[in-house]
Order: C-alpha cells, then structure tokens, then sequence
C-alpha cells in the first residue's frame, strides 16, 4: 500500500465545480428555512437569510479563490492558516476541519438521508440510522479504493441533484401562493432582520452554504489551479445562491408557515405535499434522499485530503497520508467516517448543525482575513487571481462572520462553549503531536 507524495492531477474544472455544489447542496436547504420560521416568524426575513448567506459565501469564495490560487496546495484552511500564521493555528484548523466541517455535516446528512428514505418509501421499515450508517461505510469504501471510479460517480449524482432541484423549482413556480410569501407582517421586516435571533439564524444559513471552500481542500489535485480553482469556486457559490433562493421560495409559498417551522427537518416533505400532492412529496423525498448521497460522497472524497496533508507534515500522523494505489487516503477516510458514525449514534440533528456553523464561521473569517495578511507580507507573490472587490468584499464576509458569532455566543452559549472546546481539543492535540516529533527527531538522532 505506497504512499503518494504527490499526487497526480486528476481533477478538471466540471469536477472541481460539481465538488462546491455537492457539498453545499446538503441537508441544510432541505431543513433550515423550517428551523428559521419557527425562530423569526417571517417569510421575508427568511428569504433575506438565504440571499445575505449567498452573498456571503460569494465573498468568501472571492477571497478562498486569490488564496487557493497563489498556493494551490490540498488541504484547505490548515494549509493556508499554517503558512499565512502560525503552524499551531493551521493544525487547530485541521483538527477542527476533521470533527466540526466533515464529520459531523457526514453525519448530519446521512441522518436526514434515512429520514427522506422512509418519507419516500411511505414507511419506516428501514431505521434511518441503519441506512445513514450504511450510506457513510459505502461512500467510504468507494472513495478509498478507486478515485477515478468515485469522481465519475460524484459527478453524476451532482449533476442530476442541481437537474432536479431545477426542475422542483420551474414546477413549484405554478403551485405556490405567492401571498405567502409576504407574511403576516408581524414581526416587520427590518425588525425581524436585525434581531439577535436572524444573526443566530444565519448560522443555520451558514450550514446550508458550508462547503462553498470545497475545491480548495483538493487544489493539488486539480489541473492548472491557478485558472481553474476561482471558477469553480465562484462559479459553484453563485449556482447554489441562486437554487437556493429559487427552492426556498417555492417551500416557503408553497406551505403555511406553522407547518414549516413544525416540520423542521422535514420541511421539503411538507413543502412538496402541499405543491404536488402526497406522491409528489413522496417523490420529491426521494429525490431528496438521492442528492443527500451526493453531498456524503462529497465530504467523504474532500475531508481526508486535509487530514493526508497533516500526515505528510508531522511524522506523529504519517499513517494519515497512506494511499492506495489510484485510491484514496484510506486512514484518513476511515478516521472520518468512523468519527461521523459515532455523531449519529450520540447527537441530534439540530445540536449538529449549530455546532458546525458556528465554528466554521470562525475559521472562514481568519482565513479570508489572510488576504489582507499575506498582501500585506508578501507583496510579490505570485497571484494567478485577485480578490474581486476586495477590500469590501473580504471585510463584508468578516465582519458578517462576527455578528454571527457575538450573537451566538449570547443566544447559544452552550453550542459556542463545545465550538470553543473542540478548539481547544485542537490545540492540546497540536501540543502533543509536537512533543511526539521531537521525541522521534532524538530517538533518530541518539541512534545515529
């Protein structure tokens, strides 16, 4: 089982895009706008979340572009926070990439992939948790010993998820009513939008859209990065954005709003029955369920390539970066969905999804933040691609990030306190990881 240290180019641009929408494209938009009705209380302010978490993930992906460009390397944000800070904060971002950004999202989605199978099926003969389990254990499977085989297939189940949202959209344009759309009135509009609950709202957003970086953690992989990689990136984001408003629109004209925000995580369910019929919310489910393999196939072929880059770095996780030959990182994937499978078995979605946009939020603003950082230092460096709008867009996507989190401090102070322990995890894991090299660096060096 040789390792790869350098990994050949294997992914083009259509892959590189279906990546950002298969990892966005999730649960999330088939279940926040449910758990955003039941804390704002009005459709217009819903709506305006999904536009103001597009905008942002846009901008975010403007900057990760610049960034991922000048230094095309796998790994995402452990290796741009490594090389634009401090190695202990590029680790701190690894760790947490492993539990907060795949893991539990693995998880999250393979839960609500069991929920969606049985609303299609009609029945619950099949426990969700089995068949969420048995989709992590074969997406891993797949995507550890055959690469090529797992982006073909990716690519196809992306393709016809984005084809059949598309198409729940146009049909669901001529079932809605539209007066819905408008609300009660109560609470208004600009209230409602700057009320401590929209900012903790939008971490339920920021869910959603998690992943629009997806690219960035495979950029070794891809072929000329710095031409490629802000397409896909950008490209990908605005695709999602726009899917997104067009779905939540037809949820939200399509139902009455108590339904919705009762549904929670079967808010597409809902929605469809009451647009097409109980067969048609059937069917939809179904379609639900099969984008939900996507978005697991996904996380599983992205994670890992953080987790195989921290294992080429410290000598401590060198099982981490072991391939098979035209495989993938198989420990790494192993590490992943075995971590995601005890998630499913110990946590509730909604405890899951709090707990991943909350402490995304921070490491996204740090890493766009690098922008300003590494312009600032390294004026020379190569850069393929520039930041558009920049400084108003980066500085946008971060102080939005920071509402975001002062608010969720105050109003979920739990969820913040586990986001800040699992950091501090990262941090005493750094340590040890450390103290383990230089134990290994006087063992080869008193042997020698």
């Amino acid at each position: 089982m040789p390792r790869h240290t350098n990994p050949e180019h294997r992914f083009g641009l259509r892959t590189a895009i279906l990546l950002v929408v298969a990892t966005m494209i999730g649960t999330g938009v088939f279940t926040t706008t449910g758990f955003l009705l039941r804390d704002l209380g009005s459709q217009p302010a819903v709506l305006v979340a999904w536009l103001l978490g597009g905008l942002a993930a846009a901008c975010g992906s403007l900057a990760y572009a610049e960034l991922v460009a000048a230094l095309p390397h796998n790994g995402g944000e452990y290796r741009l926070l490594s090389r634009i800070y401090h190695p202990a904060l590029g680790f701190i971002a690894g760790f947490v990439s492993l539990v907060v950004g795949f893991a539990a999202p693995v998880a999250a989605s393979a839960m609500a992939f069991g929920e969606y199978l049985n609303l299609a099926l009609g029945s619950d003969w099949i426990p969700p948790l089995a068949s969420g389990l048995a989709l992590v254990v074969g997406a891993s499977v797949l995507h550890s010993l055959h690469l090529s085989t797992g982006s073909r297939i990716q690519d196809f189940f992306t393709l016809g998820k984005a084809l059949l949202i598309l198409l729940f959209i146009l049909g669901g344009f001529f079932a809605i009513d539209a007066s819905r759309l408008v609300g009660s009135g109560e609470p208004a509009l600009l209230d409602a939008v700057l009320s401590p609950a929209f900012a903790v709202g939008l971490i339920y957003v920021s869910y959603a859209y998690s992943g629009w970086n997806a690219a960035a953690y495979v950029a070794g992989e891809v072929r000329d990065p710095g031409r490629l990689l802000p397409l896909a990136l950008v490209v990908g984001t605005l695709t999602v954005m726009l899917l997104y408003l067009g779905v939540n629109t037809v949820f939200l004209g399509a139902a009455p709003a108590a339904e919705l925000a009762g549904a929670e995580e079967r808010v597409g369910h809902v929605a469809a029955v009451h647009a097409f019929g109980e067969l048609g919310g059937r069917i939809l489910s179904g379609l639900i369920a099969l984008g939900l393999v996507s978005t697991v196939g996904a996380l599983i072929l992205t994670g890992p390539r953080i987790y195989e880059a921290m294992g080429r770095d410290y000598r401590a996780m060198r099982l981490l970066a072991r391939r098979f030959d035209g495989g993938g990182p198989l420990i790494a994937v192993a590490l992943q969905s075995l971590l995601a499978m005890l998630m499913m078995l110990t946590s509730s979605f909604d405890a899951l999804v709090s707990y991943v946009g909350f402490t995304l939020s921070v490491f996204a603003a740090l890493t766009v933040a690098g922008v300003f950082v590494l312009r600032a230092r390294e004026p020379d460096l190569p850069r393929p691609y520039r930041t558009w709008g920049h400084p108003f867009t980066s500085l946008g996507f971060i102080v939005l990030m920071g509402w975001m989190v002062y608010h969720a401090v105050q109003q979920r102070p739990i969820v913040a306190a586990v986001g800040a322990a699992t950091i501090g995890l990262g941090w005493v894991a750094y340590r040890l990881v450390r103290r383990l090299e230089r134990m290994d660096l006087e063992t080869t060096a008193s042997s020698d």
